[in-house]
């Protein structure tokens, strides 16, 4: 049989008074008690929420949860569906024929947009090749998209994308 015995440590009543508030907190002469009896605890947790994998598990990619794109000398809408997403690849630039050619990333909800990632190719000379990695993730509301723009045939943004979690923030799996 275990032994039971009271703890007074005030860092563990506001530990348990933040952690569980409805059960209004401490009361003058009501102590906190422990016991030496083991009681196992199984975590439930990742079932609970509807996940099979561990996380880090859950952002793997896989032929079916991958979309890749390529733009090259245009605008390109590449998610549009609301919820989190991986965006990740490459800007790749050679041989500028103008001053400055570029390629970006933003966000937009149609009227305004916000500029994620910028690649700019510069005109040095004779046959030079930029590259230039990006990998992130955004998280899309009803009405918003991130698209992918090329100023030039020599610039281009390649990748993929890959939804990693759903509107409420639910995992998804590859």
């Amino acid at each position: 049989m275990g032994q039971e015995f009271i703890i007074k440590s005030q860092q563990i009543e506001d530990k348990i008074n933040q952690l569980l508030p409805s059960q209004g907190g401490f009361a003058p002469g009501v102590d906190f008690s422990a016991s030496t009896t083991v009681i196992p605890i199984v975590d439930l947790t990742e079932t609970a929420e509807g996940s099979n994998l561990r996380q880090d598990l859950q952002t793997a990619l896989s032929l079916d949860s991958i979309s890749a794109f390529n733009v090259v000398n245009t605008t390109t809408t590449l998610v549009n569906t609301p919820g989190y997403y991986r965006i990740f690849g490459m800007f790749t630039g050679k041989n500028a024929t103008s001053a400055v050619e570029s390629a970006d990333l933003k966000l937009t909800d149609g009227i305004s947009s916000k500029t994620i990632v910028t690649f700019r190719l510069r005109q040095l000379g004779s046959e030079i090749n930029n590259l230039n990695a990006f990998d992130f993730i955004v998280f899309l509301e009803a009405g918003e998209s991130i698209t992918a723009t090329s100023t030039d045939a020599n610039v281009f943004v390649s990748g993929n994308t890959r939804q990693v979690a759903d509107l409420q923030g639910n995992l998804v799996n590859p």
